[in-house]
């Protein structure tokens, strides 16, 4: 077997708006059309896309010291520093990774770690 692309990456929100909000206008990402009948939302990145899930109850991260030891989703930026500070003027939480290389963690909503890196 040989894995050649991320194709989706499927998230648990408990409130489908407020995440609407931070994955469309907080990270800028386009929303495409779905055509399933459960609450979500889906986002296009290049040829890879986030499925936003509604459900009642997310589970809750086991590391809090260091973001990047948790499930998340790895998104790269053109310039890091630009993204860092549109998290900032959002009063989003951002960690910077613990391995010193050009990256940065956030949280969504809910508290789905979102690392964000700059090739």
């Amino acid at each position: 077997m040989q894995i050649t692309q991320c194709l989706h990456t499927a998230i648990l929100v408990t409130d489908l708006e407020r995440a609407e909000h931070f994955y469309g206008k907080v990270l800028g990402l386009p929303k495409i059309e779905r055509s399933l009948k459960y609450p979500g939302a889906w986002y296009q990145v290049g040829n890879y896309q986030i499925h936003l899930i509604a459900t009642q109850k997310v589970p809750t991260e086991d590391q809090n010291e260091k973001w990047g030891r948790n499930a998340h989703i790895a998104l790269c930026v053109a310039d890091l520093n630009a993204a860092k500070q549109q998290l900032l003027d959002h009063n989003c939480l951002i960690q910077p990774s613990a391995s010193g290389r050009p990256a940065l963690f956030t949280k969504d909503p809910d508290g789905n770690v979102i690392e964000l890196s700059q090739q």
